[in-house]
């Protein structure tokens, strides 16, 4: 069996400028921040980032390393505008293609099946249309009717956080839902996965195991072992998210050199640095389960 595990700068090298990157998660809950991090301290630039947004747009906002966006929402949850992403969309540093969860989800959808669009009442009567020119209606050759034709957001490469994984790219999220990953990873060419906990293959083999498994391990490219490798952000059951550090993050964006302050400090240094400083392991595995 092929062995897919690397370091998380081996699997960032695989980002290169220009290149549209697909991030998986929901806002504040089990974002690959981890290789987050390692992409803020790569040199790749000039990203199409498509992603159910949190602190993850936010970051690559205020790094510059953005040149579009593609999202349904960028939220913290408790704290609701992503305040540097906020920042770069009123001044109008990013290009954007906003639309709604459900049309979001039919462009992973289109991608993974390899097909150019797929038609959809959803955004019939909406702003979604008007503010997004590009978006086409199509004719039904069935009913006579119009529909929207959301078209495919294929990626080049998709990063994703998961509970545990083992060394052939067999994947396991036991949250209470998956959001999106699979349909990021069959909408990538190459998807690279971090994990809280690597586990032999012989894992999901017992009890119903198997039964969180969402995607195919043909579709991991690579995997990452990273404990805790989705904070700030939550990894139900494993922890939640950081609400401390979430504030921390959202007020240096009100102060004079805040994002270089907070770079320094928690990106400009390796993960184990990381975790000291954000209390350590055993700390993020005490942080309670979000209950929304």
């Amino acid at each position: 069996m092929s062995d897919k595990r690397m370091s998380a700068a081996e699997a960032v090298a695989q980002v290169k400028d220009g290149m549209t990157v697909g991030i998986g998660g929901w806002g504040p809950r089990r974002k690959p921040m981890a290789l987050v991090r390692e992409l803020l301290r790569s040199p790749a630039k000039d990203l199409t980032v498509v992603a159910y947004g949190g602190a993850d747009v936010g970051m690559l906002c205020a790094a510059g390393k953005v040149r579009k966006l593609v999202f349904a929402f960028v939220s913290l949850d408790f704290i609701p505008l992503e305040p540097y992403f906020r920042a770069a969309r009123q001044s109008g540093a990013i290009e954007v293609m906003e639309v709604d969860e459900g049309l979001f989800m039919l462009g992973l959808k289109a991608a993974g099946m390899r097909v150019p669009f797929i038609p959809t009442r959803v955004g019939l009567g909406t702003d979604v249309l008007k503010r997004n020119p590009a978006i086409q209606l199509v004719d039904s050759p069935y009913d006579g009717k119009q529909w929207v034709a959301m078209p495919a957001l294929p990626l080049d490469v998709a990063l994703l956080h998961v509970d545990r994984a083992d060394a052939r790219g067999v994947c396991q999220v036991k949250g209470p839902d998956l959001y999106m990953d699979d349909l990021f990873a069959r909408a990538a060419k190459r998807a690279y996965v971090s994990c809280d906990e690597l586990v032999d293959s012989s894992h999901f083999a017992k009890g119903d195991e198997a039964r969180y498994v969402f995607w195919e391990r043909a579709q991991t490219s690579g995997v990452v072992h990273l404990p805790c490798g989705a904070h700030p952000t939550s990894c139900a059951p494993l922890y939640g998210f950081d609400v401390k550090h979430f504030k921390e993050y959202a007020a240096s964006a009100k102060e004079p050199g805040g994002w270089a302050q907070y770079f320094e400090r928690y990106v400009a240094c390796t993960e184990q640095e990381y975790l000291e400083r954000v209390g350590g392991q055993a700390a993020v595995l005490k942080l309670p389960l979000p209950v929304f």
